[in-house]
């Protein structure tokens, strides 16, 4: 019985890198639709369906997790962790439809400068998830997890401040910060994903 268990806890290590390759896959997207914006409705489609195929990611970790007798941390940690995934995914396909929703006709460098934060600091979490076994020498990928979310907190501000320096019209300025809202926010959900793999590693180093 002993060795029918280890294989399934090992395997758990392997699905929490597949999810977060897969949201990064899904931020990679966004960040290649705002760049070049060019047939934003098929971009947006494929975002969605990054973000159905993490849904299958998250239901099979749920369902090894039901089946399986010794994880490798606690089940709260496990579900908090794989949530926490899904809602960077989820805010990211926000962020496309929004952009479709709102017949947005081009991003602005700041919104590509967020998008961008938001793959950086997904690749920190992709790392960090891909060396989780151990739970060790992760506070560096942390760290800049942490460092973009500052960065991005301050291009937010400075965007969405703009919006009220200039005479935009009132619909634009809505639109806008509605955008630089939800990229904050995925941006945010990154930070949370990172606090996380944190209590994680202080709890199990």
């Amino acid at each position: 019985m002993r060795f029918r268990l280890i294989p399934r806890e090992e395997r758990f290590y392997d699905l929490f890198a597949e999810d977060a390759a897969n949201v990064l896959v899904g931020a990679r997207q966004l960040e290649a639709m705002l760049r070049t914006y060019d047939e934003v409705d098929r971009r947006a489609r494929e975002i969605r369906e990054t973000e159905h195929r993490g849904d299958e990611i998250s239901h099979d970790i749920g369902h090894r997790l039901e089946a399986t007798f010794v994880t490798p941390f606690d089940r709260e940690e496990i579900h908090a962790l794989i949530s926490g995934l899904d809602d960077v995914l989820d805010m990211v396909e926000e962020v496309a439809d929004t952009f479709v929703l709102y017949h947005i006709p081009a991003p602005t460098s700041s919104a590509v400068q967020q998008a961008s934060l938001i793959v950086r600091q997904v690749e920190q979490i992709h790392e960090a998830l891909l060396n989780l076994r151990g739970f060790r020498d992760l506070e560096r990928f942390v760290i800049e997890v942490h460092r973009l979310e500052n960065e991005g907190d301050r291009i937010a501000r400075a965007a969405i401040a703009g919006l009220f320096e200039q005479d935009h019209p009132a619909l634009d300025v809505i639109k806008w910060k509605d955008v630089y809202s939800l990229l904050e926010d995925s941006i945010d959900k990154c930070e949370d994903v990172a606090q996380i793999i944190e209590r994680i590693v202080v709890k199990h180093a």
